[in-house]
């Protein structure tokens, strides 16, 4: 049970008169009613009301002469007749336009019940859409009270013998509706009240000496005791979902309230009550009492007097009274528009609008009443910006009473609103070290830490040598708890020298790197940063030993050599790793991790013949530098049995075939270190005979240099006149050598004799008896070519003559056709027929059958075009000026480019259009005499 006296008093409502407007068309809002000249007078409601109810936008009343007033938001008051004699009772719906009203018609005890339609009309007046009389039985009774739930199906009417009814169905008609007796008692019921709860339907009847709750909504209407004491009339209410839509019941020492099936809390407001009412999470109570205090602020000078009642606005949620004010003959307490309005007896309406939030916020502050500024504000829903703010001056006003503990507490409620700068400011001095290292907690919790929050709090936990704290800080079980920048936290552990934390966090965290740079950096345990990279994945394995294999090699190189092997075969990360294995087959690029090398030439060696055994297809890189490390210990190695070892290594590594795309640098690397087997080797591999041959001139080896010649001669013939011309420069007896070199070139018909003698000329002793048999050979070679010409030039010019004669026969003696067979079908000939100066005859339809032309033999065309094809491609070559001209400037034999377009014809005489008709007619004589001549050697032949 709570005190009413223990609570503390505001006046967060302002209480004003109604007053008329001016004018019929000026309407002020009742919530806040017109003063100054925009009103004219106070306004009085008629005399006689004895009921009111509140909705839709009106305030309801009824009065002793049967009518109903409505006064809307504009405040223009409207009314009609609804009972011949009084209204006694009258509920309005507030989801609905529906009014009910009990009223009587005659004298006696004849209560009315009558639904109204106010948007429908009938003569002006509301629709009455139904009209039935309210007695529960055949004995008639007073009705003490009404409800209706919003649904439009339930209706219930409680009566002074105790009695309540229950209409069920449509309430506004007849045949839809069915009234039943739900309740008898001996007690006048006081109070009625429908609760839904999801499809359950309660309702809730109290009565002088009790209060009851009843499922309505199911069969056989099961009811529930609640209590054992009752109420009033009008002493009853229905909280809203903030009280959890419980039933107010306001006796005269408490005020209790129930759920449908028990009692909930109870509150010790004492005076006699008259009226409870609900208002946005207020409970509204008038009562009279007695003992008001002189003192009081809400008393006057005749406040002992039995018509004062005093109006109290109490929060049931944060225990204070929201209000308190004394009225005179208080008729009724109406809620609209989001104000209340109090009827007095003398027909005066006075609004009580509720002040804002903010002004009830301010009004508590100035008092510092911060807890309860914070209870306020949460139950009006303030946003969490208005809270922050209370939570912030809370804190500033405890901040400077010195309690710096209950500041920091309010200060960690502002989180995710006010700048957190703001508060670390205030407890940067290091006695309030353990405040801050709270506050800064709590930002990490709530995910709200940024890099410099993270940083500050280490350095709070170092500086207090919490490791506790530390280890419970970092030490989170999975990575969506951790709150905070975990490489920001490695950095300030590693910075304060708590190596061992900074390490937690770098591998449970995957930070590889920081986990790295502390044990080699820090620590300087190689051994333990080696076991972890060979755990991780391959990607970080590959980036890291890249990152840090120099120094891994330095120290332990072994066990590093030992690891790189893996990364570029095939790699898989240890079975201690967190992560899954990889999928066979990942393997990084060993020709990447050779400068790791650069001062371990042992394990460098060992890592490169590893990867060429297990792995052939290795990058060009790795043997690159096996064999230059190869060729280095080559050079450097004194003892001849393990330099002939290493020769045949490098020799081996050479002919294994890894060096065609990089011929170039193989060769370099060779004659860097000259090792000659090799250069030779790779001389012979890229076909430079020459550079062959100028190596063994070089070393003098003149068998060498024959051996090179009689090898790669038919592929390169210029070997054997350089081989001459270097013979030719020596002053000692190379004879041998010479007569194997001429007889090579006389046989290949290499050199012209000439310039054999003047190659030789240089020699001093080279002397005749070294080339006589040579210049012998050659004489009798060219005599016999001598022969052969000569004997070819008396052929060609018989047959010249002979084809002269047939021509001037053509020209001056008749021609005799003697032919008797056709030549195509070789039948006899018969007239028509057609003779060729060839001497081919055919029938005539059998040349007009077989030719192409009329002018050519079918059997001579095939060879003549072949001829004539010949004559025209050379002709078609005559035009070859600007090509003949380059050419002569770039040849070095100016006398065979000549004689190669003389041939072609070049220089021949061309007939132009522009000569004489004359000049033609013999030029087309003298080619149809030429085609008569082939005509006729073609036939001769």
């Amino acid at each position: 049970m709570a005190a009413y006296l223990q609570w503390r008093r505001f006046v967060f409502f302002d209480k004003e008169l109604v007053k008329e407007p001016l004018g019929n068309d000026g309407a002020a809002p009742a919530a806040a009613p017109a003063s100054g000249p925009a009103a004219s007078k106070f306004l009085c409601l008629p005399p006689g009301i004895t009921v009111c109810d509140s909705g839709r936008g009106s305030l309801v009343f009824g009065d002793m002469e049967g009518q109903i007033w409505f006064l809307p938001r504009s405040l223009q008051l409207t009314g009609f007749q609804a009972y011949k004699l009084r209204v006694t009772h009258l509920y309005q719906l507030k989801q609905h336009n529906i009014l009910a009203s009990v009223g009587e018609d005659e004298e006696g005890i004849n209560p009315l019940v009558k639904i109204w339609n106010l948007e429908k009309r009938d003569g002006g007046n509301p629709l009455c859409t139904r009209i039935f009389p309210a007695i529960p039985g055949t004995e008639p009774t007073v009705v003490s009270c009404l409800t209706v739930h919003e649904n439009l199906n339930f209706m219930a009417i409680g009566f002074t013998d105790g009695s309540v009814t229950l209409n069920k169905g449509d309430i506004t008609r007849d045949r839809h509706s069915k009234t039943q007796i739900l309740h008898k008692g001996n007690y006048p019921v006081t109070g009625l009240a429908f609760r839904q709860a999801g499809k359950t339907t309660h309702l809730f009847v109290v009565t002088t000496e009790n209060v009851q709750s009843y499922i309505v909504s199911g069969k056989d209407y099961p009811r529930v005791e609640l209590d054992t004491h009752g109420c009033g009339l009008r002493c009853s209410a229905l909280s809203d979902p903030s009280q959890d839509l419980q039933f107010i019941v306001a006796g005269d020492e408490c005020v209790y309230l129930y759920q449908p099936d028990e009692r909930g809390p109870c509150f010790a407001f004492e005076g006699h009550k008259l009226i409870a009412h609900w208002f946005r999470g207020y409970l509204v109570i008038v009562s009279r009492d007695r003992k008001v205090s002189p003192k009081s602020e809400f008393t006057s000078r005749d406040s002992q007097s039995s018509d004062k009642q005093i109006l109290n606005i109490y929060d049931l949620c944060n225990k204070f009274i929201a209000y308190s004010a004394v009225f005179e003959d208080v008729v009724d307490v109406l809620a609209e528009w989001g104000s209340l309005y109090v009827l007095t007896r003398d027909g005066r309406v006075h609004a009580l609008q509720e002040k804002d939030t903010q002004t009830k916020l301010e009004m508590l502050f100035k008092k510092n009443l911060f807890e309860m500024a914070i209870n306020l504000a949460k139950s009006q829903h303030l946003d969490s910006d208005g809270l922050a703010q209370i939570f912030m001056q809370y804190g500033d006003h405890l901040y400077s009473k010195g309690n710096h503990d209950g500041a920091v507490q309010q200060y960690i409620r502002t989180i995710g609103k006010l700048e957190p700068s703001y508060v670390i400011r205030k407890f940067l001095d290091a006695q309030r070290i353990h405040n801050l290292t709270a506050y800064l907690q709590t930002l990490h919790r709530q995910s709200l830490a940024n890099a410099d929050h993270t940083t500050l709090l280490l350095n709070c936990y170092t500086k207090l040598k919490d490791s506790s704290k530390l280890e419970e800080f970092i030490k989170t079980k999975s990575e969506s708890e951790v709150h905070f920048d975990v490489e920001t936290a490695i950095k300030v552990l590693r910075q304060a020298g708590y190596y061992s934390h900074a390490l937690y966090l770098a591998e449970n965290h995957a930070h590889h790197e920081w986990y790295l740079k502390i044990q080699l950096e820090d620590i300087k345990n190689y051994q333990e940063a080696l076991r972890y990279i060979g755990k991780l994945p391959f990607e970080q394995a590959e980036s890291n030993m890249k990152r840090y294999g120099k120094i891994l090699m330095h120290h332990i190189p072994e066990q590093t050599t030992q690891l790189l092997k893996g990364l570029c075969t095939d790699y898989q990360p240890s079975l201690e790793g967190r992560g899954d294995r990889e999928a066979p087959g990942c393997r990084a690029n060993s020709e990447e991790f050779i400068p790791i090398f650069a001062n371990n030439p042992r394990e460098l060696k060992a890592f490169l013949e590893h990867m060429s055994e297990v792995q052939p297809d290795s990058p060009q890189g790795i043997y690159d530098t096996l064999l230059e490390l190869r060729l280095q210990n080559w050079a450097h190695e004194k003892d001849p049995q393990v330099k002939e070892k290493l020769h045949a290594e490098a020799i081996s590594l050479l002919k294994s075939g890894r060096f065609c795309d990089v011929f170039d640098k193989a060769l370099v690397l060779c004659q860097m270190h000259d090792f000659q087997d090799g250069i030779l080797y790779l001389y012979e591999q890229g076909k430079l005979f020459q550079q062959i041959m100028h190596y063994h001139m070089q070393h003098e080896q003149y068998r060498q240099v024959i051996a090179v010649c009689e090898r790669h001669g038919e592929q390169e013939p210029s070997l054997w006149e350089q081989a001459l011309s270097y013979f030719a420069r020596k002053e000692e007896d190379c004879k041998e050598y010479v007569a194997a070199v001429l007889k090579h070139i006389e046989s290949k018909n290499l050199m012209p004799p000439l310039l054999v003698v003047q190659t030789l000329a240089h020699n001093s002793t080279a002397t005749l008896s070294v080339i006589r048999d040579y210049l012998v050979q050659k004489l009798q070679k060219q005599s016999q070519q001598i022969a052969q010409d000569e004997l070819r030039v008396r052929r060609y010019r018989e047959e010249t003559t002979r084809i002269r004669q047939e021509i001037q026969e053509l020209k001056a003696s008749p021609k005799i056709f003697q032919k008797t067979k056709c030549s195509i079908c070789n039948s006899a000939l018969e007239l028509p027929s057609v003779h060729f100066l060839c001497g081919h005859s055919f029938h005539q339809h059998c040349f007009e059958s077989y030719s192409e032309s009329d002018a050519d033999c079918p059997t001579c065309l095939p060879e003549n075009r072949k001829v004539m094809d010949m004559i025209r491609a050379q002709e078609q070559k005559r035009d070859l000026h600007d090509q003949f001209q380059h050419q002569l400037k770039c040849s070095n034999d100016s006398f065979s480019v000549i004689a190669d377009y003389f041939g072609r014809g070049v220089f021949n005489k061309l007939t132009l259009l522009t000569d004489p008709p004359t000049a033609r007619l013999t030029a087309s004589l003298e080619a149809g005499l030429q085609r008569d001549l082939l005509m006729h050697s073609r036939r001769g032949t």
